[in-house]
């Protein structure tokens, strides 16, 4: 029953992600799939079989299945469920709504800036809300596509307007630490009010929290590559105009920053329309990442380890240390995304382990060193949003590290190390949110 179990999952999943099905269709299909195999059991039929001639049902109803055949091609699903002519590539067209969402982030961007004084100094108001004149636009986007109810949109305005009050209400004094920690906390905080309407509201479901990590990582490539398009673009441009005597950085100073808005959109939209592409290319990128980082971490840890440096951390290093966590937390996480459930232990998840081992060692290293530059110092805010990270992402660590080694030694399944992860991204979102409510009154805003 465990294996029909994951099964299911990595159809809902990918249902799931599919932009012409909300939350709702999902609840249905599958509900309208696990009856289907009872049937089939009840008929005689091993559970395998009862899922597959199940999925051959679906697929004559709902073409989101027949993809899903033709995703897992080397599976005999594929047999049951594909038929002729039906190899074409879906796309989607809903690129006039991405345009327009993409041209209002940009639009609502520079006359911020204006309004913040550019082209002369711009004040820390600008820095301070940047996320919140970009990722708003990113939740309306997404709850456009999923044609959320009218209680759900007011949901998401309210957590976007309690945001916006919050930030701009609080009277920081010039220059704080505290108003340094919410500009750089604050896009945490609303990337998860942008997960409301990806989800399309379906917040406790496991495989949508997991489809949400798996959006978050793709996102970030697609919008790497479309910034290292725009930095090509923007050089040949200045080698082009340069002769010319157009001041070429004046061009640069209006432009960057409409296509690094526009781009949140544009990258949104690629990953919701090219998901196949991209896809293929997340084991890809674990596959060569993930052994990098197991050997880079496991160095440091040695290294630290022997030669006292542990407790010689200073705030430069705590904070490249944190940032190193953070990215092996992204890491494990995407490339738990990527990976198919009912596939059986296999060197890459032992590698993962050890990546994940190591990095413990190093962030308990961290903490240690915290709490005696606390009890040394005493708290500030930056010692405490540093603190409190490194405590969050220790947990997390933990609970990964004692859940790989179970499934690796057979004694769990893959389900379980899902679960752990999925179940803590709301603790990651909250400690954010706690940053940028609680840490700005708890410390006088300095």
């Amino acid at each position: 029953m465990e294996q029909l179990e994951s099964e299911i999952a990595e159809w809902r999943a990918y249902v799931a992600a599919s932009p012409a099905v909300n939350g709702h269709d999902v609840d249905e299909l599958e509900a309208h799939l696990r009856d289907q195999i009872a049937a089939f059991d009840a008929a005689g039929l091993t559970p395998d079989e009862a899922f597959l001639v199940a999925v051959k049902r679906m697929g004559r109803l709902d073409d989101v299945s027949r993809e899903f055949a033709r995703e897992h091609s080397g599976r005999l699903w594929r047999q049951l469920v594909l038929s002729d002519g039906d190899g074409q590539e879906r796309t989607d067209t809903r690129w006039v709504e991405t345009l327009v969402f993409a041209t209002a982030v940009a639009v609502t961007v520079q006359v911020a800036r204006l309004a913040a004084g550019f082209p002369g100094q711009e004040s820390p108001w600008l820095f301070r809300n940047a996320s919140m004149l970009v990722l708003p636009f990113l939740a309306g986007y997404f709850a456009r596509r999923r044609r959320l109810t009218s209680r759900d949109w007011l949901g998401v305005a309210v957590a976007v307007a309690v945001a916006a009050v919050v930030v701009n209400v609080y009277p920081y004094s010039e220059g704080s630490s505290t108003e340094l920690l919410v500009a750089a906390h604050l896009p945490v905080a609303l990337w998860f009010v942008v997960a409301y309407p990806y989800m399309d509201g379906t917040v406790r479901s496991h495989e949508r929290r997991m489809d949400f990590v798996r959006f978050t990582g793709e996102w970030l490539i697609y919008y790497v590559l479309i910034a290292l398009g725009g930095g090509v673009l923007m050089g040949l441009t200045a080698a082009i105009l340069e002769p010319a005597g157009i001041d070429v950085e004046r061009v640069a100073e209006w432009v960057l920053p409409l296509g690094a808005a526009g781009a949140v959109i544009v990258a949104a939209w690629l990953v919701e329309s090219k998901q196949q592409v991209v896809e293929n290319m997340a084991p890809v990128l674990t596959m060569i990442f993930t052994p990098l980082f197991a050997a880079m971490l496991i160095i440091a840890a040695v290294v630290y380890a022997l030669t006292g440096l542990g407790g010689a951390f200073d705030r430069e290093l705590l904070a490249v240390f944190d940032a190193l966590m953070v990215v092996v937390l992204g890491l494990v996480l995407y490339g738990m995304s990527a990976r198919d459930p009912s596939q059986a232990p296999g060197w890459m998840d032992r590698i993962q382990l050890v990546a994940v081992g190591s990095a413990l060692v190093l962030d308990l290293m961290v903490v240690g060193a915290m709490l005696t530059r606390i009890g040394e110092l005493g708290f500030t805010p930056n010692r405490t949003a540093a603190l409190g990270l490194n405590l969050v992402l220790l947990v997390n660590l933990a609970g990964t590290a004692w859940l790989s080694a179970r499934f690796i030694a057979g004694r769990g399944a893959f389900n379980r190390l899902e679960r752990w992860q999925t179940s803590y991204l709301p603790v990651l979102g909250a400690w954010a949110a706690t940053v940028v409510v609680v840490l700005p009154p708890l410390f006088a805003f300095t």
